[in-house]
């Protein structure tokens, strides 16, 4: 049984035999106490439905509100591949996971469900790191690193780094997005992770420019015998950030100069574009892009990816306001969006 009093001061004080719950509705103020254990607690927050209790004696378990949050988790894109006698690779783009206004995640994946985030819990956001682009003629590129958000009560949301475009005899690995292939005998592409990236384009056996590595958004290009390198695969666009901004395209296949043709361009989205005698072109930082392989000629250097990025979006009214790492802080209509170029953590 639930007795309510009201004290002297026009507050409410209430028993119980049960703690409270967020749907206790009391106003700001007001005294909880369970007659079981003794425990004492304090409204702190009265939104109806979605109350705050700060326990205030020697017991533990606030009762804290809970409020909505979307994300974007995209991760470092892959290095661009190098090759001696072909061309190299394109990298591949970071893995993309998405939950914002039903926009897809990456590799035709949907989007996925927001996460609930509590108040006074810290959530931990890790920015990975675009790969290394190849400097050895027979080299693939380095996979990117994952980035991923965390806390004590969600499911960590994860996105893999994209692969390194491959080089002579060295396949790509599989990453969030996969490698492109190297031509001319060269290692194979690789697939992305499935709901987060596509595969890698193939090569030819002749003297061929590189696959472009894949994207978020489609299949990187597949390198022509005799001919032009593949394209970077392009990436997804998102309006998370109160605008429609295109991330995660993968890296253009580089070139063998002696065929006819160009390099590969990069993916849209910040995917490089390859290079033909000449080095990669690095994928853009914060969008996940492929860095661009690079082709025969020699002396030459496959491009680094670009690193990751994750954005939250939350409504303004729960925004606590408490922030490492120097997210970048906007606001679009009733929403306050948290843009971490770097890794930090958000306390709700």
């Amino acid at each position: 049984m639930t007795r309510a009093r009201v004290r002297a001061d026009g507050k409410v004080g209430i028993q119980a035999s049960s703690d409270p719950t967020a749907t206790t509705n009391g106003a700001l103020g007001d005294v909880y106490v369970n007659t079981s254990t003794g425990d004492m607690f304090v409204c702190t927050d009265a939104t109806t439905n979605n109350n705050v209790w700060i326990n205030v004696g020697e017991g533990s378990g606030n009762i804290n509100a809970s409020y909505s949050v979307d994300f974007l988790v995209i991760a470092g894109g892959g290095g661009g591949g190098n090759h001696s006698g072909g061309g190299g690779g394109g990298g591949g783009a970071g893995g993309y996971r998405a939950s914002y206004n039903s926009e897809p995640s990456g590799g035709g994946g949907s989007s996925e469900s927001s996460l609930t985030f509590d108040k006074g819990t810290t959530y931990t956001v890790t920015v990975g790191a675009g790969g290394s682009g190849h400097t050895v003629a027979a080299g693939k590129g380095s996979n990117g690193s994952d980035s991923s958000l965390a806390g004590s009560n969600i499911t960590t949301v994860t996105s893999v780094g994209g692969a390194g475009g491959a080089g002579y005899s060295a396949s790509a690995t599989t990453g969030g997005s996969g490698g492109g292939a190297a031509g001319n005998t060269g290692g194979a592409a690789s697939s992305g992770t499935a709901n987060q990236g596509f595969a890698g384009g193939a090569s030819g056996a002749a003297i061929t420019g590189g696959g472009g590595g894949g994207g978020a958004g489609a299949v990187g290009g597949n390198g022509v015998a005799n001919s032009s390198a593949g394209a970077g695969g392009p990436g997804v666009a998102s309006t998370i950030s109160g605008s429609s901004v295109t991330r995660a395209g993968g890296g253009g296949g580089g070139h063998d100069s002696r065929a006819s043709g160009g390099v590969g361009a990069g993916g849209a989205g910040g995917g490089g574009a390859g290079g033909s005698g000449a080095n990669g072109t690095a994928g853009t930082a914060n969008t996940g892009g492929g860095g661009g392989g690079t082709g025969y000629n020699g002396g030459n250097t496959g491009a680094n990816g670009g690193s990751g990025v994750v954005i939250l979006r939350l409504p303004t009214a729960k925004y606590s306001g408490t922030t490492t790492g120097s997210p970048t802080v906007t606001t679009d209509s009733t929403d306050t969006i948290l843009t971490f170029t770097s890794s930090g953590t958000y306390t709700g």
